[in-house]
């Protein structure tokens, strides 16, 4: 994950970090969107052995937050966590118990333990 200098995360993938970075760098590529964002600084890696895990976690940083990126960017794995927590109304927390919930044991005990 790339900090450009607008404050933004540019995040992708490659199997040569230090090209990639390079690339980044110096605007090898006119219509990339750190182009024009430069200077970029990395900020975060991972590696992975395999293609398909490295995908699915660009795809997943790709929808967090710029909160949540930047807690990755410090280590922050508490605040991961916090951010990550459902707050709107669907959320289990504010799940209210029905009278068909409680007739039912299975659902009752279902809704009690995503109460808590």
């Amino acid at each position: 994950m790339l900090l450009c200098a607008d404050g933004s995360f540019y995040v992708g993938i490659t199997n040569n970090l230090e090209l990639r970075l390079g690339q980044h760098e110096f605007g090898f590529d006119p219509s990339c969107y750190t182009f024009s964002r430069r200077p970029v600084k990395l900020v975060h890696s991972s590696g992975f052995q395999n293609v398909d895990d490295a995908i699915a976690w660009e795809k997943q940083l790709k929808g967090w937050s710029r909160a949540k990126k930047s807690a990755l960017v410090a280590n922050d794995w508490s605040r991961i966590h916090e951010l990550a927590e459902c707050v709107n109304e669907t959320a289990a927390k504010y799940h209210v118990v029905s009278s068909f919930d409680k007739a039912c044991p299975e659902r009752s005990r279902r809704a009690q333990d995503d109460a808590n």
